[in-house]
């Protein structure tokens, strides 16, 4: 179906000479990106200069293995810097103009989309907030007859089942209510939320949703589907699939269950409404299901064997889409006959609202969601973050010169669907590729889909789909195009980031790892880019280097550092400031803030500490066969208080977690080094010698005020627990004994 509708839509765009659909402009500051990287680099060697002299001339086994220590440390964090580079030699910034795709193409020949919004516990991802995701992309400004939209319930809850139902009946009103108002919020919840134009009609839409809201929350506080939700024998059926024994969210047959149908389905106002379907695969505990990728990889046959339109569009069931031209941006691209036959998938920020003016936890993002795309988009484009991405369906199936043909050709992505969505061949059809033996012996997750072998399936999907030869679209307008909820919740943070920890050094250490076979692959720069992610968790070596080594130096009066008075001296200095002058002047002119960009430092060091080493722990762990954790849904749920601490720039830590214990490890150490150097920095005592441990002991401990005030200054629910504190101090104790028996 992809081939012939794009091709024939590309021969209309080159015959007629279209308007201009996008152009792109390089950075201004590409050149001094490059002379700081050069003169960053000479700084470099000179460090690794230095730490080999020191290490040749020891004196003492105790000093070796320090400065040993040290040179590791250091080496890491060079490597990183110089993967990170790749992102600084050859930004872009584009620019589309979607207003000239409806002048010189027809709406007939505009092609089908594919929305596929995964969910998978309605008890941490509430079912009203994939409604409204859902509800969004149904009102684009798009003919609603192209649109069709797949829901995947990985929990198999009859509660998401129940709210989707609600959100067909009420999809009939508020489409309409959005075409004929040409409102931009076409998230219902944010549309209520904003200073929106009060009317009788709005007001009337606003009861409807209220009541739909109700009914939905009320079922899932019950935790069923009471009788009197249930209207007709059609809904009676669909819910009698939870009655039968053995039904379970691990253990259960595939439901399949199409809520509306274009073509058959009208609004208030007699237009078609798009095909909404809801599906939920089969799950057995004897079978692999591969997390989202394998939950994806349904979607695509599902959607294969329903609509096979040829672009897919991914979101995360809380990232609604606030802008409803936003898949006439991506055509832009799609239909550039210049670009098209290379184009896998365009790719917008993840942007996310709610966050407090700080952004305390760094959960914007902004370098991975913002700033280093743009660099990556110089190269062959920016890697898939796994929401706000739309996929040229062709590119699911082999690379571009060569098509990887399914097992079935039914859900190829040329086949052309030319029956109605019900028809019981069609669903029985649906139900055989759902089936969780179906991926067995053939391609998918592999050669075909989005790829298996990771916990972050997007970033390795994308990673492997440019080493196949193709190139990604970085489309960053100025209203954002999707937004979403972040974890206001510390350890659902660090949660989360550990689960990414874990799966960026499953790519690093695999057959594909991105420093062999991806350099090898797409080339240097992007295979460097590539690494910056996958090894990023490593940097938990020098971050808990640095938190420990030098101020147990200090406390035991051991200079590690040059001298104030030693020409060395100036070289550290440098490496040390140039790094974050650069980061912060890069995050202020990214549009960040001096506060957000502190916030973003902080979480940097706190992952390093916490997140990043029990990952790349729990990583070790499970490559030498012991067992580990499994894998946790981020909980989307707000709680009341903690939003109102959050609000208020309070960290949470009211929930014991042995990654709580490293942090306050290292900010017990710090203080005390601190106060003790600080003392001896008064009274003259080698001030030249530790001034630079005690430069970095500050530095820490001001990254630590809010462990200190969770500790010592807070009564709340979210204060540290007794204890983590107890535990942290006696580890710090004996921490502090080993080490000054060594050092002395």
């Amino acid at each position: 179906m992809e081939g012939p509708r794009l091709r024939e839509c590309t021969a209309t765009y080159a015959a007629h000479a279209p308007p201009l659909l996008h152009t792109l402009e390089p950075s201004r500051r590409t050149g001094s990106n490059r002379v700081f990287a050069a003169v960053y680099t000479c700084a470099i060697i000179a460090l690794f200069y230095r730490h080999a002299q020191t290490l040749l001339y020891s004196k003492t086994l105790v000093s070796f293995y320090v400065t040993l220590t040290l040179f590791i440390s250091d080496l890491i964090l060079a490597l990183m810097w110089v993967n990170g580079q790749a992102f600084r030699m050859r930004p872009v910034y584009r620019k589309e103009y979607p207003e000239n795709i409806e002048k010189f193409m027809k709406t007939s020949d505009l092609p089908g989309l594919d929305v596929f919004i995964c969910t998978a516990d309605p008890y941490k991802e509430p079912p009203m907030n994939v409604v409204n995701t859902a509800l969004s992309v149904m009102a684009y400004d798009y003919p609603t007859e192209k649109i069709s939209i797949y829901v995947s319930d990985d929990g198999g809850s009859a509660l998401t089942l129940f709210a989707f139902m609600e959100a067909a009946k009420f999809a009939a009103h508020w489409l309409p209510f959005c075409r004929k108002n040409d409102i931009a919020e076409r998230s219902p919840i944010e549309y209520f939320a904003s200073n929106y134009s009060r009317s009788s009609e709005t007001e009337k839409i606003k009861i409807m949703y209220k009541s739909m809201k109700v009914r939905v929350e009320h079922v899932v506080e019950t935790g069923k589907v009471g009788d009197e939700y249930i209207t007709s024998d059609q809904d009676r059926q669909a819910f009698s699939k939870w009655s039968t024994d053995g039904f379970t969210r691990q253990n259960h047959p595939s439901v399949i269950q199409v809520l509306l149908e274009k073509n058959k389905d009208r609004d208030i106002t007699g237009h078609w409404l798009p095909n909404l379907v809801y599906v939920s695969r089969q799950k057995s505990k004897t079978s692999p299901h591969h997390f989202k990728a394998g939950a994806l990889n349904v979607l695509v046959r599902v959607s294969a064997a329903m609509t096979n339109a040829p672009i897919i569009l991914t979101l995360d069931c809380d990232m609604y889409s606030n802008d409803p031209r936003t898949l006439l941006r991506a055509l832009c691209y799609v239909l550039d006959p210049e670009i098209q036959n290379k184009l896998a998938y365009i790719q917008f920020p993840q942007e996310f609202h709610g966050l407090n003016k700080s952004d305390i936890y760094a959960c914007e993002h902004k370098r991975m969601f913002k700033l280093n795309p743009v660099g990556f988009d110089g190269l062959s484009g920016p890697d898939y973050f796994g929401s706000g991405c739309f996929f040229r369906r062709r590119a699911l199936f082999g690379d571009p010169s060569t098509l990887v043909l399914p097992e079935i050709s039914e859900i190829s992505p040329d086949y052309v669907v030319n029956k109605p969505i019900t028809a019981q061949s069609v669903l029985d059809f649906a139900h055989q590729v759902t089936g969780c033996n179906y991926e067995d012996q053939t391609e998918w997750g592999s050669k075909i889909g989005f790829r298996y072998g990771s916990l972050v399936e997007d970033y390795y999907t994308g990673f492997r789909q440019q080493c196949e030869g193709w190139r990604s679209i970085f489309c960053y307008p100025e209203r954002a195009a999707f937004l979403g909820d972040a974890p206001f919740n510390l350890l659902d943070v660090l949660g989360q980031n550990k689960r990414w920890a874990i799966g960026l050094l499953e790519v690093a250490s695999s057959r594909y790892s991105t420093i062999t076979f991806g350099v090898k692959a797409l080339g240097l720069s992007m295979g460097l880019g590539y690494s910056y992610y996958a090894f990023s968790p490593i940097l938990s070596i020098p971050i808990t280097t640095y938190s420990f080594l030098p101020q147990l130096a200090l406390l035991n009066g051991v200079s590690i550092f040059p001298k104030v008075s030693e020409p060395w001296f100036l070289l550290y200095m440098f490496l040390f400031l140039g790094a974050y002058v650069q980061d912060s002047l890069e995050f202020v002119v990214g549009g960040g803030t001096i506060q957000r960009w502190w916030s973003d430092q902080r979480m940097w060091m706190m992952r390093g500490l916490s997140c990043y080493l029990f990952g790349l722990t729990e990583f070790l762990l499970k490559s030498i066969g012991i067992p580990t954790q499994g894998f946790n849904v981020t909980s989307k749920v707000i709680d009341n208080e903690q939003r109102k601490r959050y609000d208020q720039g309070l960290f949470e830590f009211g929930v014991p977690s042995p990654m709580f214990v490293t942090l306050t490890m290292a900010a017990i150490i710090n203080l005390f080094s601190f106060i003790y150097g600080l003392i001896h920095f008064l009274n003259g005592s080698n001030k030249g010698g530790l001034f630079m441990q005690l430069f970095i002991t500050a530095s820490i401990v001001m990254n630590c005020m809010p462990i200190y005030q969770a500790m010592a200054l807070r009564s709340d629910k979210g204060k540290m627990p007794i204890r983590t504190t107890v535990t942290a101090t006696f580890l710090a104790s004996a921490v502090y004994a080993v080490a000054s028996l060594v050092l002395k």
